[in-house]
């Protein structure tokens, strides 16, 4: 059995659930919030029998997409005042996913 832990966009989340729901994987859904942008994640957690870990990845590949986010960072730029905000292109979305082996399962 494996544990897969998927941090994908808020956007993709719905998709991913029940992309996931029509596989047959029930999967636990955690509101979180990234460090760099500070914008809203959904991290999934769900566990699988080893035969289904390529089912689940397929179905969160298959729906997170990659966007173009604009953020602000703080810039000199030559000012001498101190800083100024500058506009910079970051690409957000897809998914960071871990698979972890489970040595023990219980459902109470």
């Amino acid at each position: 059995m494996k544990l897969i832990i998927a941090i994908i966009q808020d956007e993709d989340a719905s998709e991913v659930i029940s992309a996931l729901n029509d596989k047959e994987i029930p999967v636990t859904r955690l509101s979180t919030k990234g460090g760099f942008l500070r914008s809203g994640n959904t991290t999934l957690m769900t566990g699988v029998e080893d035969d289904k870990v390529e089912q689940a990845l397929t179905a969160i590949e298959d729906h997170c997409k990659a966007r173009t986010q604009y953020a602000t960072m703080p810039s000199s730029c030559g000012t001498m005042h101190g800083f100024i905000m500058a506009p910079i292109e970051v690409r957000v979305g897809g998914a960071t996913v871990f698979v972890l082996d489970v040595e023990q399962f219980h459902k109470f």
